[in-house]
This record gives structure tokens, C-alpha cells and sequence, in this order.
């Protein structure tokens, strides 16, 4: 099975890709660290699956994933991140991904979700499996988390630029949005996150984004 890495770090690249060619029934056919480069290469190599990790150089992973089965449904994708599970494993699943793994499990089972997904079937932990059951029989799943749920994947992505220390105009520059878009993203962070100013929102964004790794 051809894999794929998309991965901005390349210590954890080199090291994923190492542990993937260990395995004799898996490939890695390409490596990449931008969405743009991204989309060029798979399209070139054609992976049997692609490994997606959410913090990338530009457009997160999330936006690839999206393009990615918009163009071509059937390919399997099992994003691969340090953030945790209760924020982006259902956006993933939403986005278009058959899987989630963080990157602090074990190697078998990093080698497990890329065989799960590759087979057709969906790779989450098992706290992720039973709200999405949950949520498949009706059951009500109570808000239990941080406030950055109740975000849409644009807003996260725009609080994690801001957390970066990046200015208005440069996130407007980074996501190829207008000033005025971004500034319309930084009133409805304020008033879902309960925060009264700017100055709090900045604050807030950082604090997050550092107890986040800085990713």
C-alpha cells in the first residue's frame, strides 16, 4: 500500500516515514508539508492512503482533507495529530477522513488505523466512537469541554493564527480572506468565547495555542 505523509515537522515526518517503511505491506510513495505541494504530489504519485496532520505551513489539514475528498471520495485519509481528540476528531470525520489518531499512541496502533482506514472503515478512540454512537441513536451529548467546541473549523483555524501572534491583516493574507471577513471571524470569537475586547481575545488565543504545544 502506497502511503502518503502531509506533516510540517520533519523530525516526526522522518520518524513516521521510518516507521511505515518498516511494515512489508507499506510504502511511503510521498512526504509533503504545505496543502499546495500537497495536492500536486498525490495527484502525481496516487497513495493508496494519506496521512494528514492538522497544523500544517499555510492552510491547515483540515482544508486538504475537505479538497481532497471533494475530489476524489474513495481515497482513504487518516489524519494524525497532537490536538486533542474532543476538538477535531468528528471535524476530521465531518471534513471527509475515515480516521483520527493522535500521535503519542503506540506504533501498532498508528500502523493499525492506516490499515483500518485503507480497508473502508473508520479509525477513532474509543471515547470518540461512543459520543458519535450516541449522537447515531439520538441520544442528547452534553457539552462537556472547552468553550473552542462550540467554534466552526474556520474560527479555530482563525484563533489558532491569532494565537501565532499574527495580525488581522496577515491571518486576512495567510487564508486569502478580506480584512473585513477576518474581522467579522474576530467579533463572533469574542462573543462565543465570552471575551469583552480585542486585547482578550489575543490573550486567550495565546494561552490556548501554548497549552497546545504551540501548534
Amino acid at each position: 500500500m502506497k502511503v502518503f505523509l502531509v506533516e510540517d515537522h520533519p523530525i516526526f515526518r522522518r520518524g513516521l516515514c521510518d516507521l511505515l517503511e518498516e511494515e512489508e505491506d507499506l510504502e511511503v510513495c510521498g512526504e509533503a508539508e504545505d496543502v499546495g505541494t500537497a495536492l500536486e504530489a498525490i495527484g502525481r504519485t496516487q497513495p493508496d492512503v494519506v496521512l494528514v496532520d492538522i497544523s500544517l505551513k499555510g492552510r491547515n489539514g483540515l482544508e486538504l482533507v475537505k479538497i481532497l475528498h471533494g475530489s476524489d471520495p474513495g481515497l482513504p485519509i487518516l489524519m494524525i495529530s497532537t490536538h486533542e481528540e474532543n476538538l477535531y476528531a468528528e471535524r476530521s470525520l465531518r471534513a471527509g477522513a475515515r480516521g483520527y489518531v493522535m500521535k503519542h499512541e503506540t506504533a501498532d496502533s498508528i500502523v493499525s488505523a492506516v490499515r483500518e482506514v485503507v480497508a473502508g472503515r473508520v479509525w477513532v478512540s474509543p471515547r470518540v466512537a461512543s459520543t458519535l454512537l450516541a449522537r447515531t441513536v439520538g441520544e442528547a451529548v452534553a457539552p462537556t469541554g472547552p468553550p473552542e467546541e462550540r467554534l466552526s473549523d474556520r474560527e479555530l483555524e482563525v484563533l489558532a493564527l491569532f494565537g501565532q501572534g499574527l495580525t488581522t491583516k496577515e491571518v486576512s493574507d495567510r487564508l486569502s480572506l478580506s480584512h473585513k471577513t477576518i474581522g467579522t471571524y474576530r467579533e463572533r470569537l469574542k462573543e462565543k468565547l465570552g471575551l469583552r475586547n480585542s486585547a482578550e481575545l489575543l490573550r486567550h488565543a495565546v494561552q490556548w495555542l501554548e497549552q497546545r504545544g504551540g501548534r
